[in-house]
């Protein structure tokens, strides 16, 4: 039982990453980014996930160095952006991330999108950059059996973690049993569906049986299935909240009534068709 937010998966490199985690998707830099970055920092989360596209790497970083923690207690992400693969600069794009968040190193880069033509190039640099030292660990976003086999039938490293939509509705069993068979830890972005999973009715109910709240039952279903999770809010009070899914478990009844709300439905990108 994962029972402490200090508790860490094991990367297939050996590369200790916390199961949960924060994330600032969307939310700005400067003051609101270091805010919300704190506040985690404090509540116990030692993981933050970023990424270039996001634009807040500057506040990320110094709430960081803020924070008095030191820096190899931090497991730190970012991405690189679609762009900067398609324009071959993903060394340069790296270098630009680590100046931004003011840091010599990553503990994990990751492949932002599969951009159609670029990820056998864009893999190749990212293992270039793990040798470096300069990220502890690499590893790609939305990628699908299809991505990942491209990658694994050229490479030297195979990739640490595959960070998806995953979510009740969004379960994709087929692509997580392929991801262990590899040793390709996943992690969830958009566990709460962006609040809007909290209403569901099954949801509610095992909430009310475990005196939890709809958030905290879905993020604690993420970690039974040994998914990483990294919830995002900018609200004290929810950030904690986020970090108390530690001290129950949900039975294998909970579990089966949760996966069975699978549609197969997003509420990002599609990653075979996205227009970005």
């Amino acid at each position: 039982m994962i029972s402490n937010i200090k508790d860490c998966t094991l990367l297939n490199n050996g590369v200790r990453m916390p199961w949960l985690g924060f994330g600032v998707f969307k939310i700005s830099d400067g003051q609101e980014v270091e805010q919300a970055v704190s506040y985690a920092l404090e509540a116990g989360y030692r993981s933050i996930d970023t990424a270039a596209v996001y634009g807040n790497e500057r506040g990320v970083g110094k709430a960081i160095r803020e924070s008095g923690i030191p820096r190899e207690d931090i497991f730190l992400t970012t991405k690189v952006w679609n762009d900067d693969q398609r324009e071959r600069r993903t060394l340069a794009a790296f270098e630009e991330s680590l100046q931004r968040l003011g840091t010599e190193y990553v503990d994990l880069y990751l492949v932002h999108w599969p951009v159609k033509g670029c990820c056998q190039q864009t893999w190749q640099v990212m293992e270039e950059i793990h040798q470096s030292g300069r990220a502890k660990a690499i590893g790609v976003s939305n990628f699908m059996i299809h991505h990942l086999e491209d990658i694994l039938s050229d490479s030297q490293i195979v990739p640490a973690v595959n960070q998806i939509e995953f979510h009740p509705f969004l379960v994709q069993p087929e692509l997580l049993e392929f991801c262990q068979e590899h040793q390709i830890q996943v992690e969830a972005w958009s566990p709460l569906m962006q609040g809007k999973i909290v209403n569901e009715p099954s949801v509610l109910e095992i909430a009310e049986k475990h005196q939890k709240t709809p958030a905290q039952i879905v993020l604690r279903w993420d970690l039974q299935h040994e998914v990483v999770t990294i919830p995002k809010s900018v609200h004290l009070d929810r950030i904690v909240e986020n970090a108390r899914i530690f001290d129950f478990e949900l039975s294998e009844v909970d579990m089966n009534a949760l996966d069975a709300l699978d549609q197969g439905k997003r509420v990002g990108p599609d990653p075979d068709s996205f227009g970005f």
